[in-house]
């Protein structure tokens, strides 16, 4: 009961500090993690042109929630930061991949069976997607760990289809 009500504060604080209008989109995405169980992302995220790099590099800047279902005393909830470098191949559908490093802060160290012996943990994500819409649909895989700061380094892995919406 606790760890819920500390989700719930932390997405409300998240949701108070949005961006104004135009300045960020939203993304949002559900899938599964490793241990099989329900996840959901809910990002604000920017893109800043890398033109002068090359055409078709862009940097997306995200910060928002995962958040982990499981049993009442399972559920978890971490803050994410996820600068992404994104390739755009050269075609009308405006089909992508993307990957970066970014960084995790859970509010339990634990997820199901898994230690993960931290709560601050690296986040390895790599997505592939295209224009769909007013958006982008992607498909991403994410693995999070403490990159052997602690043992245990049970990291999990999480695999989500996500919508990103200009707001």
């Amino acid at each position: 009961m606790i760890q819920r009500k500390s989700a719930a504060t932390l997405a409300a604080c998240f949701l108070m500090t949005g961006s104004p209008t135009g300045l960020a989109d939203l993304y949002i995405a559900g899938g599964a993690t490793s241990e099989s169980r329900a996840a959901a992302r809910i990002e604000f995220d920017t893109m800043i042109g890398l033109d002068r790099l090359h055409p078709q590099l862009d940097l997306r800047l995200a910060t928002g929630l995962l958040l982990l279902n499981g049993e009442e005393s399972d559920e978890n909830a971490a803050w994410l930061l996820s600068p992404m470098l994104r390739y755009t191949f050269a075609g009308e559908r405006s089909v992508f991949v993307e990957g970066g490093i970014g960084a995790a802060v859970f509010l339990d160290a634990r997820i199901g069976s898994r230690d993960l012996s931290t709560a601050f943990q690296f986040q390895d994500r790599i997505a592939l997607g295209g224009s769909l819409g007013p958006g982008e649909l992607s498909l991403s895989f994410t693995h999070y760990s403490n990159a052997g700061i602690k043992a245990p380094n049970e990291g999990i892995e999480v695999l989500a289809l996500g919508y990103r919406l200009p707001l």
